[in-house]
């Protein structure tokens, strides 16, 4: 069929085959299909939605569109496994999880990304550790993966790189909040990676991608399904994001907060109880654990027995950067000129945060990019931040803020105040809205999510 001829099909409201929509995502890698053509397919499907079916078919060229990595030569005593979150503010997540998990038994090749906008990213999280190389050479991720049992690196230019073209695009052309679009980039980087199972993270809230919880249901649900069609099987969980997941935002700041939990020091954090029920659905996923007790036992040993911390800190070393991060963490992170708290102007309770715009105020501090490829400064953001329900006054501040200047101080603290409204809190909301299995999402030809 021709490249006109699939947009043709799609503009109609007709389902695609998968020989089609591979032939389209081929001419999209190889540069046979032109950009204008992208831009009116991604807007067809936008209009049209695509069957489960199509989406499937989607994802699985977009994953086939370069390297799908094969781990059966290096004969892994457990299973490969990850997992992927479509992002937040304070979501230091993965540096915890990735080792935890591998501590347990578990391989974890976690391809990540930069932040953009109001969310942080891992990548950037992570280059705060002086020496971290996140573009190491295929062979040694490899040996990582092997020898430490996780890495986290950034996308190759082997990993489909159909989608990079592919979002480009549609980042231009309003296409981009689309159910099955957005699922095939999620999951055709993902599964390239050559998982047995993956976990999805998917936030609800103020400071989340997809803010209802009517919205992150339809997403969570179509990933589990689609990624599951397409040979992986995965369970996504709705997590919230009502308010800053960890209790800082920044680079450094969250590094430092990712290891004292590795450490044992935070063991009844937001961060902690999110990062736990993750860890027991991929143990679970990976076959490493059969109930939600057998994972929290395994789980709650690798972190007591300093085996979760021990494999960061290889994972750390074996990327070039230092080999005490987890002893030393103070000597090697970069730490802010002015350091600071900010109190609420009256005493009260935290009673609503508007979590995206304290995700903009370390953006503005300089901690985060307002376009791709912009540099940032790792060593400013907030941290101590207070939770929801909990009392502020001239003692407890509502953050403390690390700043480049006095300047930089002030405007942070009136972003931060204007963001924090004090009174009477309402009922505390759930951090795990809901748990999605490979069998609960729905599936069958034809059928939408």
């Amino acid at each position: 069929m021709l490249t006109a001829e699939i947009i043709r099909a799609k503009r109609d409201g007709r389902e695609l085959d998968a020989a089609a929509i591979r032939r389209f995502v081929t001419g999209i890698a190889d540069g046979s299909v032109g950009d204008e053509q992208i831009g009116a397919f991604a807007m067809a499907v936008y209009l049209n939605d695509m069957t489960t079916p199509e989406r499937i078919a989607l994802t699985e060229a977009i994953r086939d569109s370069g390297e799908v990595l094969d781990w059966t030569t290096l004969d892994l005593p457990g299973p490969v496994i990850d997992k992927h979150s479509t992002g937040g503010v304070g979501d230091v997540v993965s540096l915890i999880l990735g080792p935890w998990v591998a501590a347990c038994g578990a391989h974890v090749p976690m391809i990540s990304g930069r932040g953009l906008g109001h969310t942080g990213g891992t990548l950037d999280k992570l280059e705060a550790i002086p020496g971290y190389d996140v573009t190491p050479d295929p062979a040694r991720f490899r040996e990582l993966v092997r020898d430490a049992g996780v890495a986290i690196i950034g996308q190759t230019g082997q990993l489909a790189p159909a989608d990079k073209r592919f979002y480009a695009v549609r980042d231009v052309t309003a296409t981009v909040e689309s159910i099955p679009l957005i699922v095939a980039s999620i999951l055709g980087k993902k599964l390239a990676c050559g998982l047995e199972a993956l976990v999805m993270d998917v936030k609800t809230g103020n400071g989340a991608f997809m803010p209802t919880h009517a919205q992150s249901q339809a997403l969570a649900r179509a990933i589990a399904t689609i990624a599951t069609g397409a040979g992986t099987p995965t369970t996504a969980l709705i997590t919230d994001m009502e308010q800053v997941l960890a209790a800082s935002a920044g680079n450094a700041v969250e590094v430092r907060e990712a290891l004292a939990v590795l450490r044992g020091e935070a063991a009844d954090s937001r961060l902690y109880r999110v990062t736990r029920a993750l860890a027991v659905e991929m143990l679970k996923a990976g076959r490493l654990a059969a109930a939600d007790d057998e994972a929290g036992e395994r789980l709650d040993r690798a972190l007591a027995s300093g085996g979760a911390a021990e494999r960061f800190a290889r994972m750390v070393a074996g990327l070039g950067g230092p080999h005490d991060i987890v002893e030393a963490t103070d000597r090697h992170l970069p730490e802010a000129p002015v350091v600071r708290a900010v109190h609420a102007e009256r005493a009260g309770r935290v009673a609503a945060m508007d979590t995206r715009a304290l995700g903009m105020a370390v953006v503005e501090l300089g901690g985060g990019r307002r376009v791709a490829g912009a540099a940032i400064d790792h060593a400013v953001g907030l941290s101590e931040i207070a939770a929801l329900g909990e009392a502020v006054d001239g003692e407890r501040p509502l953050a403390v803020i690390h700043a480049r200047s006095e300047a930089d101080f002030a405007a942070a603290a009136e972003r931060v105040r204007r963001a924090v409204t004090l009174g009477e809190p309402g009922a505390p909301r759930p951090l795990i809205h809901e748990i999605i299995r490979p069998d609960d999402a729905p599936a069958g030809q034809g059928e939408r999510s």
